[in-house]
């Protein structure tokens, strides 16, 4: 059942992406264009997603546990550290870069989008990479 609810749940956040026409990294990057030909389609789509998220998590912490099962996720931890904030960077360099983060690339890859294709490959690089090099988790 849960195998079904996140495969449903990531359908609608792809479908999302693509009504929004968030999968044009060129709609991204005039987003982060302040200083010339902005475009604020993205401040509209993240505004959008507050209300049913808002919902959503006021539904969540309602209860005891989760509907389909298992335990909800610990608390994040409250501290800043260069890991983070090193992640952020390198999270925001890439996004304003290329116009494309994780969510919007795979979407992206159905259309048969080149750029797609490279940065993808390219973050799957950096994750395998990431995991072959990293210290051991800190209980996340």
């Amino acid at each position: 059942m849960r195998q079904l609810i996140a495969l449903v749940s990531g359908a609608l956040f792809a479908l999302g992406l693509i009504v929004s026409d968030m999968v044009n990294p060129a709609r991204v990057l005039g987003f982060l264009d302040v200083a010339g030909a902005w475009d604020p389609t993205l401040a509209f789509v993240m505004g959008g997603a507050l209300v049913p998220m808002a919902i959503a998590w006021r539904l969540a912490t309602g209860g005891s546990h989760p509907l389909v099962g298992g335990d909800f996720p610990g608390r994040a931890s409250p501290v800043i550290d260069t890991r983070l904030i090193g992640g952020a960077a390198l999270f925001g360099a890439g996004w304003g870069l290329v116009g494309f983060c994780p969510g919007p690339a795979l979407t992206a890859l159905g259309t048969g989008n080149a750029e797609a294709m490279v940065f993808t490959a390219a973050m799957i690089t950096g994750m395998f990479g990431y995991a072959l090099t990293a210290p051991s988790p800190r209980g996340i």
